[in-house]
């Protein structure tokens, strides 16, 4: 190296000061705040146990609700169609197929196509017909925690987004 690129080269504790100072801290730590309470609100119902609302993929879905709200897959139509539509396909294939590798293959597969086609598209729901065969969960799935899990979290969603922006809630 020559003593001119000696002179701009920047320390790597400086460059790593750099990258951290530039992360999108307040942005990260509100989006965790709202998945938190969003996953907390679920949790705290679940434990009633009279109605069952906590399901993997919620987790899922509130990165995309909280962290990436303007993303298509965010959208309340996607979040809620995407749940319901996918776990009434998964519900339908382990039916048909049963719990195994066949049921639960159709299960995906089939939830990807009917999402695509209409308009629903929530990569999070696709592990729903998984969820229906590992669990043997049953039609009433489908309300409970599917549609009733999927809108509060489209819910708390709202209110945060209205929050951080300053609207009114």
């Amino acid at each position: 190296m020559t003593s001119r690129e000696e002179a701009i080269e920047i320390p790597v504790d400086a460059r790593a000061r750099q990258w951290v100072a530039a992360l999108p801290w307040r942005q990260a730590a509100l989006a965790g705040i709202g998945g938190a309470l969003a996953i907390g609100l679920l949790a705290v119902m679940n434990a009633t146990e009279t109605l069952p609302l906590l399901i993997p993929p919620f987790g899922a879905s509130c990165v995309l609700v909280f962290g990436v709200s303007a993303s298509p897959f965010a959208r309340p139509r996607n979040v809620i169609g995407g749940h319901v539509i996918s776990a009434a396909v998964g519900l339908v294939a382990v039916s048909a197929f049963g719990g195994g590798v066949l049921g639960v293959a159709a299960g995906v597969g089939l939830a990807i196509a009917a999402m695509i086609l209409s308009d629903t598209v929530h990569p999070p729901a696709g592990a729903n017909p998984i969820v229906v065969a590992l669990s043997g969960a049953g039609w009433p799935f489908l309300i409970a925690p599917v549609l009733i899990g999927a809108a509060t979290i489209v819910v708390c969603g709202w209110i945060y987004n209205r929050m951080r922006t300053g609207a009114s809630v």
